[in-house]
């Protein structure tokens, strides 16, 4: 949701930008010639060098704004900003090689100076990025800056956006009215109700709206104009999200039939060559870890054995890619005598029908009974989840996926599990690393339907970075 705010933002993080990278090449350049007593491979003037830099410039920031990083969906997000800043300060540095090369000019003094560039470019510009962040947050937290909302609607998404954006210093967003039913209007926010939305239409000046979110569409079509010309014609920010997770995908495409703008809707973007590069990924990864925490393996094997008798894997029929069983493998955490049924009714037969409701709501419980000690420990530190690298390696599962279901489960949404099975299962996902850890079912759902309709193989690496994250400081899903 690009509005006027996030444009000047975008603005001024170029400008700096600019600056940081003429800083980074400046004290690059002092530190090897004014600090460094061997000899240079070329003698290059201060002059010469400020001016030849000035002249690559222009296309250093290019590339990063051709990587997004002056893009909100960038900007936003750490890890994604930081990969790119990564990948944008190597191609920077190339960027002056290439021209060396092509010019027959020297730019560097000493190849050191390139080492610097890299380093002092990447590590300032995190330093200025998380520097503003910091600044822009502590402004939106006072008012500064932000984009006045009224939102618009008459589902669950409505009130699901509105608590989201009320944490105003991490989102930008000030909520300040909603139109539509009461029920759906948090109890802990202070904001003007309208049951209807021309109500609201009516104190778009007096409330200083500067941007207008709408989750349904009304079975009205004026109703719906009505919403749009109210932006239009006060030229404030409009935005549009569709209840149906269906309509997420990043392959949706426009275009012209019969004279009409028709959209189509792909299931998944992972197709082709992108599902050829991530299954050889998955497996050449985890045939990898497989041999490098075999040791690790043999260790948890007799602990096992000596803190948990019994069975040591516990192997659970799952669906995976196309609703295809498999059988997923995991070291056991349960004693032995439960897991073979669904949970819902072992809870029953232990005479906690209250587990059982909340099973049934959630698909998991708090403080399971049926988990011992040690298989505690091995949940808490998702080392119960190691000996699904052989699933990988067999194919059943990917590396990064939505969670296998279980069969019982797919009752619940046919339709969705149809299309959440349109990509392959993996052994982490969206859902594990999104930081809330009181999703329920049909959110966790939702996510995971994300996933498999926007995949990408950055989108891939994000999460295997954040799962690393999650297991060794506890943050994350649980």
């Amino acid at each position: 949701m690009l509005g006027r705010n996030s444009q000047y933002y975008s603005l001024f993080l170029l400008l700096v930008d600019a600056s940081v990278l003429v800083l980074a090449l400046l004290l690059s350049y002092a530190l090897r010639v004014g600090y460094d007593d061997r000899p240079l491979v070329t003698e290059v003037g201060r002059t010469d060098y400020f001016l030849s830099l000035l002249s690559i410039l222009p296309f250093w920031i290019a590339t990063f704004a051709l990587l997004g990083l002056y893009s909100p969906s960038t900007y936003n997000r750490r890890l994604s900003e930081w990969g790119k800043i990564a990948a944008g300060s190597f191609v920077g540095v190339l960027l002056i090689l290439g021209w060396e090369f092509v010019t027959g000019e020297s730019i560097l003094p000493a190849r050191l100076v390139a080492v610097y560039a890299l380093v002092g470019s990447f590590g300032l510009i995190i330093l200025e990025r998380e520097s503003l962040r910091w600044l822009r947050n502590t402004l939106f937290r006072y008012g500064i800056g932000t984009s006045r909302v009224l939102l618009v609607g008459s589902s669950s998404a409505l009130t699901d956006l509105a608590v989201n954006l009320a944490d105003t210093s991490r989102s930008g967003y000030e909520v300040v009215a909603i139109a539509g039913p009461k029920r759906l209007v948090p109890e802990q926010l202070n904001v003007s109700h309208y049951p209807q939305v021309e109500s609201a239409l009516k104190f778009i000046e007096s409330n200083r709206i500067t941007t207008i979110i709408q989750t349904d569409m009304f079975e009205d079509e004026t109703r719906n104009q009505a919403v749009l010309s109210a932006a239009q014609t006060r030229h404030i920010s409009y935005n549009f999200i569709p209840g149906q997770a269906e309509f997420y995908t990043g392959k949706n495409t426009v275009d012209i039939f019969l004279g009409y703008p028709m959209i189509s809707v792909s299931q998944t973007p992972l197709i082709g060559w992108g599902a050829i590069a991530k299954s050889i990924f998955d497996t050449v990864a985890s045939f990898i870890l497989l041999i490098v925490l075999s040791p690790l393996f043999l260790l948890l094997i007799a602990l096992q054995k000596i803190l948990n008798p019994g069975p040591v894997f516990y192997i659970s029929k799952r669906l995976s890619q196309f609703s295809r069983p498999v059988d997923l493998i995991k070291f056991r955490s349960m004693s032995a005598t439960y897991g073979k049924k669904d949970a819902a009714e072992e809870f029953r037969d232990m005479g906690r029908e209250d587990l059982a409701l909340e099973y049934t709501k959630n698909r998991k419980v708090e403080n399971d009974p049926r988990i011992t000690r040690f298989g505690n420990f091995l949940r808490k530190t998702s080392l119960d989840e190691l000996p699904q690298l052989v699933n990988i390696l067999r194919g059943d599962l990917s590396l990064v996926g939505p969670r296998p279901i279980l069969p019982q489960e797919a009752k619940f949404s046919r339709s969705r599990a149809a299309l959440l099975h349109s990509v392959k299962s993996g052994v982490t996902g969206l859902w594990q690393v999104s930081g809330r850890s009181n999703l329920s079912f049909d959110e966790r759902i939702e996510l995971e339907l994300f996933y498999a309709q926007n995949w990408s193989f950055w989108l891939d690496i994000k999460i295997l970075f954040k799962t690393i994250a999650v297991v060794l400081f506890g943050r994350g899903a649980k």
